[in-house]
């Protein structure tokens, strides 16, 4: 594929996102709402633990990780569900069929211009307050490359497990319901609501292993410095879980997609 044609599409999706600014303005005052509601819960929380630090982590730690997990929700967050739905019903699925680039790779790129804007002016102004607040609790270093690597990895988890539920739509046409309880699990799941050190001991055992870790904890641990990330070993584990169900979720996707394009009706035809 001609390396033109996807920064073309990436560009296009770099205007359109700009284009609808007041959308980004109200994302961002929704997100302020939603912290400092996350702020007063956990300052709750801890004074009423009677201690500083819980499972490993001070109410500071948890709330850079909260806060950041926040703004990473809006770079990764896609609507590939809610779009198929509605280009079903709409039949303009026919059309996205019919386009020179395969489906699962436009639909991919054709997301790029929102990450790029999202991670621009949501993530990097996030990640600067957090760093001036805190007086510089998040370390520098090489671990900037490494989360940048990880989240990548994690935008590309996160694309495929959009994949595997989207297609559902070519069966029932609508997914609103499934799509619901999708978000609810990988948000869960993922640490993105709560992290993952809070989780029971057993329950944090299994999540660990699941790919939702990917999307989320993962790039976030390796920026903080947690679970074993200021080590070769422990970063090399770390990214090779997320490769595993990057390989994984790419493969079943894959063979979902070719078995459900096979269904697809517009209006009953």
């Amino acid at each position: 594929m001609n390396p033109k044609r996807l920064l073309s599409i990436t560009r296009a999706g770099i205007m359109e996102s700009l284009h609808f600014r007041l959308g980004i303005f109200v994302t961002l005052f929704a997100n302020l709402i939603y912290l400092v509601l996350v702020y007063y819960l956990w300052k709750a929380i801890y004074a009423s633990s009677g201690t500083d630090v819980v499972n490993g982590m001070t109410f500071t730690d948890t709330m850079i990780y909260l806060i950041l997990a926040t703004a990473l929700f809006n770079f990764l967050e896609m609507f590939v569900v809610w779009d198929m739905s509605r280009s079903i019903q709409s039949g303009k699925i026919v059309l996205d069929l019919l386009k020179p680039m395969r489906f699962r790779k436009y639909t991919f790129w054709s997301y790029t211009g929102n990450h790029v804007v999202q991670f621009v002016l949501t993530f990097i102004p996030t990640f600067v307050v957090v760093m001036i607040v805190t007086k510089g609790a998040i370390p520098i270093g090489l671990n900037l490359i490494w989360f940048l690597i990880a989240t990548v990895l994690a935008l590309m988890v996160n694309y495929n497990i959009e994949m595997l539920v989207a297609p559902i739509c070519l069966f029932t046409e609508s997914t609103w319901g499934i799509n619901i309880v999708k978000e609810t699990i990988v948000l869960l799941l993922s640490g993105a609501t709560i992290p993952l050190a809070f989780f029971p001991e057993k329950a944090r055992i299994v999540v660990q292993y699941l790919p939702f870790r990917a999307v989320y904890d993962i790039p976030l641990s390796i920026l903080l410095g947690k679970s074993g990330s200021d080590n070769w070993q422990g970063l090399l584990q770390l990214f090779g879980l997320q490769l595993i169900w990057l390989v994984v979720l790419t493969l079943a996707g894959n063979l979902f997609w070719n078995c459900a394009v096979k269904k697809v009706t517009v209006n009953g035809g």
